[in-house]
């Protein structure tokens, strides 16, 4: 368990501790009460772990090249805009071959 004098846990300590809570709630072992305040402490610690990744995806740079004196261009890491480069653009409806653009049912 993560040391409650430790306010803000590493994130693998914070996921270690979330995957223990997993396993207490999918046990069934303990009362209602303690299951509800593990439940809480799991949102806390999922919450946290998001957090610390967002934070860290801000704080990515992207080597863009190099510049004439061969030191590199960086620019920020913009998650959003990646992932949708890398799925290429969004997708639209498909139409049958026959079918009229545009056309519903």
């Amino acid at each position: 368990m993560v040391n409650p004098s430790d306010e803000s846990p590493s994130f693998e300590e914070a996921l270690a501790e979330l995957e223990r809570i997993v396993h207490d709630l999918e046990e069934g072992s303990i009362g209602l009460e303690e299951s509800l305040a593990r439940y809480e402490q799991g949102v806390a610690l999922l919450k946290r772990c998001y957090t610390q990744l967002r934070d860290a995806e801000q704080r990515i740079l992207l080597l863009t090249g190099v510049d004439e004196e061969g030191q590199p261009l960086l620019q920020p890491f913009q998650p959003a805009a990646t992932s949708e480069s890398i799925r290429g653009e969004p997708r639209k409806g498909r139409k049958k071959p026959d079918e009229p653009r545009g056309s519903t049912y």
